[in-house]
């Protein structure tokens, strides 16, 4: 079917679904293409009284729009203006409302919101990336995909909808020196897709600093429906967390992750092995030395360790009598691991339970790393052990960590907490979806 050439710029630009139709184009002296329109139907009512004025003039409004063909595009739309007649109405002279093109004042097209969250949302592209395709300064880039991420997460009641398992940790957002606390942030992550194998898990919430007040807010700022709904909440072992979980979400259940228990006791492992290394060489560990040669080896489970690595552990574990506190710790270590690997989920809270109960107390002098691993996993063993029950676990949780230092990597570092909070819930909040329903 022949088409006027209008329409077909109007389809290949897609200007029709804007509410404008193409009047003319160009190319400017920077490689941008200007296209000129004018607004379909455009409605004469007066906001203030609604009578309809009589059309006075067009005034040119500039918005950046997507790309097109690879090149920039600057949408010189031709905004009718109406005079009032109405007596007793307070204004003389109104534009057309175009808020279905853009928003008032901003500078781009609503569509092209769209376009800048999905480049950074399901492409990972930097906001520098974006700008450049769009042929627009940063900050704009920035200030709209930070607003839309607002919009999205903080202004939606599905966000925190169906939250059933609830994930919380500790994250270092800012990598320099002498900040202190202020580089911290706590954050909140939904595990309930991973628990009903809907989907991964998803970015909720960052907030700044790591404390029990900080958490006990965040929780108690929710809707009473979202906290009745909480049935688990896994967590490392900072005590504050627990605390305020215990006393904002009381019937939630409160999960230690096994990430973080098999990473205590290997800590107090290294340390046992650095503290005998020190007793039996009288220096820190070298390279010839039976201890740091199987430094890492002892983080290893035997049965991935090759016939020469378990030769070398057996051979630096019995080459000195003061290395049996390092072999006991590194028993301990194993049975941690060998409980959460059991295929039976009732055997292996059986194996753990027998862990800490054998721990807790009445060590033996030269144990003082263990000692501390027992009244430790023995203060916490509720916690401990309801992972056999519940199943869910903070993996996914370092899982989205890993990928915020990814992102932090993309925008090569970030200095503003509140940019890093929305880019982060973009990138990893599972957004596209409402995303693509803006």
């Amino acid at each position: 079917m022949h088409q006027t050439t209008s329409a077909v710029a109007d389809t290949i630009c897609r200007t029709t679904e804007l509410g404008v139709t193409i009047t003319d184009a160009a190319v400017d002296a920077q490689d941008r293409t200007r296209i000129f329109c004018e607004v379909l139907d455009p409605d004469p009512r007066c906001p203030n009284c609604e009578i309809a004025g009589q059309a006075r003039d067009k005034a040119d409004r500039i918005l950046t729009d997507t790309p097109a063909a690879g090149h920039p595009v600057l949408l010189h739309v031709a905004v009718p203006r109406f005079v009032c007649h109405t007596a007793d109405c307070p204004r003389t002279i109104f534009r057309a409302n175009i808020e279905h093109i853009a928003a008032p004042r901003a500078v781009i097209t609503s569509r092209t919101t769209r376009w800048i969250l999905q480049h950074i949302v399901e492409d990972k592209m930097s906001v520098a990336a974006v700008a450049r395709n769009l042929g627009v300064a940063w900050k704009i880039v920035n200030r709209a995909a930070a607003e839309a991420a607002r919009t999205l997460v903080y202004a939606s009641p599905s966000h925190l909808g169906g939250v059933r398992h609830l994930g919380v940790d500790e994250h270092k957002w800012k990598h320099v020196r002498g900040h202190g606390e202020s580089s911290w942030v706590t954050v909140l992550i939904d595990l309930t897709p991973v628990i009903d194998g809907t989907g991964p898990a998803r970015l909720i919430d960052m907030i700044p600093g790591r404390s029990k007040s900080v958490l006990k807010t965040w929780m108690n700022d929710r809707d009473q429906a979202f906290r009745d709904r909480v049935k688990v909440v896994a967590m490392d072992g900072f005590t504050g967390y627990k605390t305020a979980t215990a006393e904002e979400l009381p019937t939630a259940r409160i999960v230690m992750d096994p990430f973080h228990v098999v990473q205590l006791a290997g800590e107090k492992l290294d340390r046992c092995r650095t503290r005998i290394q020190q007793a039996t060489c009288g220096h820190r560990g070298r390279k010839g030395d039976p201890l740091y040669k199987i430094r890492r080896i002892l983080h290893t489970r035997t049965d991935l360790l090759t016939d020469k690595q378990k030769a070398l552990l057996f051979t630096s574990l019995t080459s000195h009598d003061g290395h049996v506190a390092v072999e006991i710790v590194h028993q301990v270590y194993l049975q941690i691991i060998a409980a959460y690997e059991h295929r039976q989920r009732r055997e292996g809270k059986k194996l753990m339970w027998r862990v800490i109960k054998r721990i807790q107390k009445g060590l033996p002098p030269g144990l003082e790393e263990l000692a501390q691993l027992g009244r430790t996993l023995w203060n916490r063993r509720k916690e401990i052990l309801a992972y056999f029950d519940v199943g869910v676990s903070n993996g996914p949780v370092e899982a989205i960590n890993g990928r915020l230092e990814h992102l932090r990597g993309i925008a090569q570092g970030f200095r503003n907490l509140d940019h890093y909070i929305l880019r982060s819930l973009l990138h990893s909040g599972q957004l596209a979806d409402r995303i693509n329903a803006l």
